[in-house]
């Protein structure tokens, strides 16, 4: 894919999940906020959200996700703002 992401297996991306709830102990991160601001539509290009620019597995995930997973999205999310604004 264009944008650099993966086709992930669900089973793997089950696994992935559990794991990492595993590894929290359940403990739930609500340290950093999500980037969403109600603009919920996936651009058909990009398959990005058009208003937080997140993927739709990001959005799903990012309740159970590290602080250090979710600044890693946010990063990507300002990569991908520069992207759509040269385009």
């Amino acid at each position: 894919m264009e944008d650099g992401s993966k086709i992930v297996n669900p089973e793997d991306r089950a696994e992935r999940r559990r794991r990492r709830r595993e590894a929290l102990g359940r403990k739930i991160d609500t340290t950093i906020p999500s980037p969403c601001i109600s603009v919920c539509t996936l651009d058909p290009v990009t398959n990005w959200c058009m208003g937080c620019h997140r993927t739709i597995d990001e959005i799903r995930n990012w309740p159970i996700l590290s602080a250090e997973e979710k600044q890693s999205i946010l990063a990507a999310i300002e990569d991908r703002r520069s992207d759509a604004s040269e385009r």
